[in-house]
């Protein structure tokens, strides 16, 4: 019955106490890094798509608009964080945050569109 635990980071056998899930402090350490440093960049993405949807969002309030680029990047929005894709017959490339989403229509100029998620 005496399974010998590894260690989260190195695999090494953890020597100890039951629930000690690490080798060494260094170990420990070195793990927690890394998981808050990943935690950190999926906050920082989140943040960006969530201020991506509110801009879409407060700038398209019928549902449908046309916008300059200019007012886009005013507002701030980032252009390269963005949910999904969705492509058209006619090969017309609408790229969304959630359920707002935008359409390069050509002369700097963009269709704003909400689109209904399914319930």
């Amino acid at each position: 019955m005496n399974e010998s635990k590894k260690c989260l980071e190195c695999g090494r056998e953890v020597i100890g106490r039951s629930d000690k899930k690490f080798c060494s402090d260094s170990c420990r350490s070195a793990y927690n890094n890394k998981t808050i440093s990943s935690d950190k960049q999926i906050r920082k993405v989140n943040r960006k798509l969530k201020k991506n949807h509110s801009i879409l969002s407060s700038l398209n309030i019928d549902g449908k608009t046309k916008i300059h680029k200019e007012r886009l990047l005013k507002e701030g929005l980032d252009f390269e964080f963005f949910t999904n894709v969705y492509q058209t017959k006619e090969h017309k490339e609408y790229r969304f945050c959630y359920d707002q989403g935008y359409l390069p229509l050509g002369n700097d100029f963009y269709l704003l569109v909400k689109r209904e998620l399914d319930k």
